[in-house]
């Protein structure tokens, strides 16, 4: 399995419009993060976690190829918000996207032409595959295990495929779903910033649950400008931990 960071920056990116922080004039790469979102080639299938607003930008150095499924963590803009600009890959057939219901009843809503039942052409051509947080699905040979987790007072979704597992946006997470990260090696898991936030990790509640889980290795995602410079963040970090960036590519 090979993940490919597309991108693992916050709801605003980094640099955050506007700011002149230490962070957001930083002249190494790392320190630029489009919206959170990871690209998976597993058993000759390419699937993705989230459909980020950053979607076009994230694709164009990828040559055109079939996206086998796209799993929706949930309706937040920073992870949806790229739905439309999956046009180009409707000539492959339709994109299959896995979600849970109440997330398709939010995108209906939100981007009624494009799940339309007679579509105009030029809109991406999609089909809804229902999951839910308490049952294990199949996109081929590829065994995927949903697992819930809380941003605040919403249930999301996080994901596990192997030994890899994927967790962005989370506050908490009850021990029956602690359960099904065991024996993972890699973890991927978001980290907002130091400070406490009502709905993010922090740097240090993040690392405690790693630390909890124990993979192999874990890396950190969703991370805003207020987190400090990949550079020196990284230097306190466990040596197991890693500040993800985007256009990592790990395999697994």
């Amino acid at each position: 399995m090979k993940v490919r960071f597309l991108g693992t920056g916050t709801s605003t990116g980094v640099p955050q419009i506007g700011c002149g922080c230490e962070v957001c004039h930083s002249a190494d790469p790392r320190d630029r993060r489009l919206r959170t979102s990871v690209r998976i080639e597993i058993d000759h299938k390419m699937l993705m976690i989230d459909c980020s607003p950053d979607f076009r930008q994230q694709m164009l150095p990828f040559p055109l190829e079939k996206i086998d499924g796209i799993l929706l963590t949930h309706e937040h803009y920073d992870h949806v918000g790229g739905i439309d600009d999956l046009r180009p890959f409707s000539v492959f057939g339709p994109v299959d996207l896995y979600m849970e219901r109440r997330l398709e009843k939010a995108l209906r809503e939100r981007l009624p032409y494009c799940f339309a039942e007679y579509k105009y052409s030029g809109v991406p051509n999609l089909t809804v595959r229902p999951i839910s947080a308490d049952k294990d699905f199949q996109i081929g040979t590829v065994t995927v295990t949903p697992i819930r987790v809380m941003h605040y007072n919403l249930p999301i979704l996080g994901f596990r495929i192997r030994n890899f597992a994927y967790l962005t946006d989370m506050k908490s997470m009850e021990e029956t779903e602690l359960r099904k990260l065991e024996d993972v090696d890699t973890l991927v898991v978001s980290a907002l910033r130091k400070t406490e936030h009502i709905s993010h990790q922090t740097l240090d509640q993040a690392l405690k649950m790693i630390d909890k889980i124990k993979p192999k290795t874990a890396y950190l995602t969703h991370m805003s400008h207020e987190i400090g410079t990949h550079a020196k963040v990284e230097e306190e970090l466990p040596p197991q931990v890693f500040l993800a960036y985007d256009g990592l590519e790990i395999s697994v």
